[in-house]
């Protein structure tokens, strides 16, 4: 990998776009001092990611922008783009497909500042990762600027570690250590964050377990209440439905006397109808007298405005008669006046005429003439443009031909250089015998390292086989586990809800009876629910017979005595608690710790089944009875039967199933006990696995580095015997390309030396046809140029003529059309002169007739008007008949409105009672109640008042629990869930937490070796450069601590002839070939792509700059060189100049020249 450009633009004094190739691997940069050398340097720095403007001499990074100078203004932006060759792949990893990388950095003048790598936008830390462990970067020792050579040695201990570590490859290990460290800090924080939530969730899990209890206490009193609002809504329901049937019969008596009042209402109706006709005819009569009285009336008033419309337009006419006259005489005055003037202009036009005729010839001849001149001018220029092209190719073929002679004399001159380079180069490769024979040495332990790998491998995988077994053991123990668990919270969970049954229906409600037992010492008394024992399956009817007495309380006689006597009002039971021998073949014999009772239940005998029952009736005694398991209860005179709804969760059966819940969790939990045995034994299964998987995990990685270190040398071996075969090829076919490229040249050489003698002739013999070609053209443009000044006045003439003939014209147009216009008004104007002369005569003729018409409607109006007050009268008097029977109808009319009102008053309320029972309906269908089991199961002696209070009862014990949290369940499951989640967190952070430790011990142990072994080959590289820079001498670098991770180094060095106690008192020169042995030591190590020095030759003297040249000389063949110098010493070891000048104030350019090209020109 080797740097081919540098490419700037608007960077310090480049302001200009610039290209700096690097063809060679030793390039020295030359010019006087500020005309910008070391803005190269510090160009490379900063596109690496130098972020100290200090560092790139500026105060700010914008301070790299080009400011302006006296002649050029300030630039927005700076980039720079390095362009790397990397074809031999030397650039390894996820970078080793690109032939060639590009890395750029622009800044603006707002300081933004963007990295691009092959063209493509990145970050700065992508840049920095690139050249990670290659030597290179903003600081790197493989870029050193002035005066930087000395304080390299004078560097303090931990400065000098770093440069070491960048040398070794230990940067890439530390910035993966840091980020490692970084991961492990935002581990642990997460670890004691999730510690803290544990806590607090397990703080809540205790709160929640309470409310989730309390929610199914809740949960059983609510289902009670909605069966009991049930009931009273289908109570509510019958009630609403037996009043609406009574309100529909007082709705139909109503009915019948509203139709009474519409029959008399009807006959009053038919009686207005009969006198509206009638009065419909005396108001049509009355209608059209009226309508005739105002047609006269009418006609009278039309007559009379139609006489004053014809006086006013009799004096409208005369106005316009007069009006029309007068513009008459208007137009016959401006037509006089058109005459005359088209009379002047006819004149005019036929005098213009042979003027404009005239001129036209005059300017044709003269137009005629300026074209022939224009001709003989063309052709003259046209021969003479034709002879300069001809003449011009002649002389640019005469400069082509010289300027190739010169080419090819450089060439040959060159090409004899590189064919005596490149057989030196030949002679110089070292022998690869040695180096053969080290190769197979190698291979055969490799060898034997993959037998060794091959053997721990196979271990391995059995290891990894017994820890997957163990591991998969212990995931179905801990599957099983979790299962067990549910099932246990889901038991304890019913078993939670079994006892609030029993707690509740063995409660009592009243305080006054509960204080007045305490007083009695009967308030820890057993209930006879407590302590019955009840054999299959005779559980469910003991219960349901027994169900009046569950709730009493076994005393003594004496007790029972004293509490009775001032018992309060409530209900109470109590029961001596002495048992009684059962008697075969009755209930008490199933029965245990009934008491008093036994003895009523040994006179109730038992029946398989209904059959026997029958047949046992017929034999019963006095006060006894039999029962069957299901339900039927037969006396010698009576029968009852549990019902099929009766509820089967009786105290006795929820006492059962309490037992039956507590053995199903102690079961449970023992089985938990054995599976937590298993999942330990599991655990240390896995964990011994796991811990002879990392013993081999170490073993491998050992013998992985030994192979590794052996690969590496061998492929070191293997890279450096192709590369000196690849080199003795390359050179071989270099020196046969080049003498066969020498031998055409000198053949192309004399074939354009005698072209160029040709040429030259030629141009000689041109010089006199150029003279008269340049005076026919001469003589042509003056000759065109006297024609041109006598033809623009004839032009300007005829156009003056032509104009004025246009405009007269014009004129004579105008005033034909002007002419005609004004006649055709004249002819319009005595049309309508004529019109309104008839119009005026016409209108005075039909007057008198109109008047004798007008006398004859007045005398007509005044007999109908007489006719209509008569018909008026008439109409008067059956008005007021209608207004009779109106009034009649009226009457019925409101009484049918009051009954109305009461009918709709009473159908409201039988609609009200049907919606109330709707609503019960509809209550019992959103409670979700089946109507027909529900009722039923209703007890027949139910009442509303006794199940409100049933219900109100209910509510107390409801609002008792006081605020329930009904979602605590569910969520006590989710935290639950989540507790055990966080506890798969915790222990994969605790297992992350291991592993990022593991990893930076590995690190670190990986850092110390790596660090050691570049110490002492540096060391070793030191101590044998320095004698070779100073002729004599020693020089070594020793270590300040014993931690390799954080020793710093320190460089000692004793010229020939001295015996100083420190590096710093050495003088400028001796430190600066100190600091270049250092250097050059580190680079034999690790070769970065390329060294870059400024200056670091200014304080040594001309023998030392021949060492240091010598030695750039020798390095060069591995590592590209580019070095600032002002010595001349160093300038000729080079094989390229890079010449920097500054001819513009403030602005750097670039000359690029090779050293065999200069020497060949200075030659010539």
């Amino acid at each position: 990998m080797r740097l081919t450009s540098i490419k700037l633009v608007g960077f310090k004094s480049f302001v200009d776009a610039v290209n700096v190739p690097f063809a060679g691997n030793m390039t020295a940069i030359v010019g006087p001092n500020g005309c910008g050398k070391s803005n190269i340097i510090d160009a490379v720095r900063w596109v690496m990611g130098e972020s100290s403007a200090k560092t790139l001499r500026g105060e700010s990074m914008t301070d790299v922008i080009f400011n302006g100078s006296t002649g050029r203004s300030p630039v927005g932006q700076a980039s720079i783009e390095l362009v790397f060759d990397n074809s031999d792949g030397t650039m390894g990893g996820a970078y080793a497909q690109y032939a060639e990388i590009s890395v750029k950095r622009q800044v603006t003048r707002d300081s933004q500042s963007n990295y691009f790598f092959n063209g493509q936008k990145c970050r700065r830390r992508d840049i920095s990762d690139l050249f990670l462990g290659t030597g290179l970067g903003p600081r790197s020792y493989a870029i050193i600027g002035q005066g930087m050579i000395s304080r390299l040695v004078e560097a303090r201990p931990e400065e000098l570690r770093s440069t070491l570590e960048e040398a070794a490859g230990v940067s890439k290990y530390k910035e993966r250590r840091r980020e490692t460290e970084n991961r492990l800090r935002r581990t642990q924080e997460n670890l004691d964050r999730l510690d803290d939530i544990r806590e607090e969730l397990d703080k809540q899990l205790e709160r929640l377990k309470r409310q989730a209890d309390a929610a199914r206490r809740y949960q059983t009193l609510k289902n009670e209440e909605h069966r009991l609002k049930g009931e009273l809504a289908l109570l509510r329901a019958r009630a609403f439905r037996t009043q609406q049937h009574t309100q529909e019969q007082h709705v139909r008596e109503l009915e019948n006397q509203v139709e009474q009042e519409i029959l008399g209402q009807r006959q009053c109706e038919r009686r207005l109808e009969e006198s509206r006709l009638a009065h419909d005819e005396i108001a049509a009569e009355l209608e059209t007298h009226q309508a005739r009285f105002y047609e006269t009336g009418a006609e009278i008033a039309r007559i009379e405005q139609s006489i004053e419309h014809a006086r006013s337009r009799d004096q409208q006419l005369a106005q316009d008669i007069e009006e029309a006259r007068r513009e008459l005489r208007e137009l016959e005055q401006l037509g006089a006046q058109d005459d005359e003037r088209r009379a002047a202009l006819d004149e005019r036009l036929d005098s213009i005429a042979p003027e404009l005729e005239e001129a036209q010839e005059t300017l044709e001849m003269l137009q005629e003439s300026l074209d022939a001149a224009d001709e003989e001018a063309t052709t003259a220029q046209q021969e003479w443009e034709r002879f300069n092209e001809s003449d011009r190719n002649v002389a640019h073929g005469a400069e082509r031909a010289q300027d190739d002679v010169r080419r090819l004399e450089n060439a040959i001159a060159e090409l004899d250089g590189q064919i005596e380079k490149r057989r030196q180069q030949r002679q110089e490769l070292p022998d690869v015998e040695a180096l053969h024979g080290e190769r197979g040495e190698l291979r055969e332990q490799l060898e034997a390292l993959d037998l060794d790998q091959e053997a721990l491998e196979s271990q391995r995988e059995h290891l990894q086989r017994q820890r997957e077994d163990a591991q998969a053991r212990l995931d179905d123990a801990a599957a099983q586990r979790d299962t067990q668990r549910s099932q246990l919270s889901r038991l304890q969970g019913e078993l939670a809800s079994v006892e609030a049954l029993l707690d509740a229906a063995l409660t009592d409600d009243d305080a006054t009876l509960e204080s007045h037992l305490e007083r009695h010492g009967l308030a820890e008394a057993p209930r006879l629910a407590e302590r019955l024992e009840v054999a299959a399956p005779w559980e469910t009817v003991v219960a349901w017979a027994l169900a009046p007495w569950l709730k009493a309380r076994l005393a003594t006689s004496s007790a029972m005595v004293d509490i009775a006597a001032d018992a309060p009002p409530a209900e109470l039971a109590l029961l001596g608690g002495d048992d009684v021998a059962s008697v075969a073949g009755t209930l008490g014999e199933h029965v245990a710790g009934a008491g008093a009772l036994g003895a009523w239940l040994n006179g109730i005998h038992c029946a398989v089944d209904e059959t026997a029952a029958r047949t046992m009736q017929a034999r019963l005694a006095a006060g006894e009875s039999v029962i069957t398991p299901d339900g039927l209860w037969l006396g010698r005179d009576w029968v009852r039967r549990r019902g099929a709804s009766a509820s089967e969760d009786g105290v006795l059966v929820q006492r059962r199933r309490r037992e039956t819940l507590q053995a199903d969790i102690a079961a449970l939990e023992a089985s938990l006990e054995r599976l937590e045995e298993t999942l330990q034994t599991a655990r240390e299964a896995v964990e011994h696995a796991a811990a002879d998987l990392e013993s081999l995990r170490l073993q491998e990685r050992d013998l992985g580095q030994r192979r590794q270190q052996l690969a590496s040398r061998e492929a070191g071996l293997a890279s450096r015997l192709e590369q000196l075969d690849a080199r003795a090829r390359e050179l071989d076919d270099d020196v046969a390309q080049l003498v066969e490229r020498h031998a055409e040249r000198r053949l192309e050489l004399e074939e354009t030396r005698e072209r160029w003698q040709a040429a030259m002739s030629e141009v000689d013999a041109n010089s006199q046809t150029r003279e008269a070609l340049e005076q026919q053209r001469r003589e042509a443009r003056e000759k065109a140029q006297s024609l041109r000044q006598q033809v623009a006045p004839a032009r300007e003439r005829q156009q003056h003529l032509a104009m004025e003939r246009q405009r007269l014209e014009t004129e004579r147009t105008g005033l034909d059309q002007q002419h005609a216009r004004a006649r055709d008004q004249r002819e319009r104007l005595a049309e309508k002169l004529a019109m309104l002369e008839e119009q005026r005569a016409t209108l005075r003729e039909p007057q008198e007739e109109t008047r004798e018409r007008l006398d004859e409607l007045l005398d007509r109006r005044s007999r109908e008007e007489a006719t209509l007050n008569a018909s008026r009268d008439r109409a008067h008097q059956l008005a007021e008949a209608l207004r009779d029977t109106e009034a009649k109808r009226q009457e019925h009319e409101r009484n049918l409105d009051g009954l109305r009102g009461k009918l709709e008053e009473a159908r409201m309320q039988v609609q009200a009672l049907t919606l109330k029972a709707d609503t019960q309906d509809s209550h019992l269908e959103e409670l979700g109640h089946d109507v027909d089991a529900l009722r039923d199961g209703l007890d027949p002696n139910a009442t509303e008042s006794a199940w409100q209070t049933r219900l109100d009862e209910l509510g107390d014990k409801i609002r008792r629990l006081g605020a329930i949290n009904l979602a605590a369940i569910e969520e006590y499951d989710q935290q639950a869930e989540r507790r055990d989640y966080l506890e798969a967190q915790h222990a994969e952070l605790s297992e992350a937490i291991e592993t990022l430790e593991k990893a930076i011990r590995r690190i670190d142990q990986e850092t110390r070796t790596r660090f050691k072994q570049t110490f002492d080959q540096v060391n070793a590289g030191f101590g044998e450069l320095f004698p070779k820079v100073f002729g004599g001498g020693a020089a070594w670098l020793t270590l300040t601590g014993d931690d390799l991770l954080e020793t710093g180094v320190a460089i000692m060095a004793r010229p020939p002839g001295k015996k100083n106690t420190t590096i710093h008192l050495l003088s400028g020169g001796e430190k600066a070939l100190t600091a270049l042995s250092l250097v050059f030591a580190i680079f034999q190590l690790n070769p970065a792509p390329f060294c870059m020095l400024d200056e670091v030759d200014a304080p040594l003297d001309d023998a030392n700059v021949g060492r240091y040249a010598k030695l750039v000389k020798e390095m060069s063949e591995s590592v590209q060189f580019i070095y600032i110098t002002h010595n001349k010493i160093a300038m000729e070891a080079a094989e390229r100049l890079m010449g920097v000048t500054m001819q513009e104030a403030g602005v750097s350019r670039l000359v690029s020249v090779g050293i065999d090209e200069a020497a060949t020109l200075a030659d010539a």
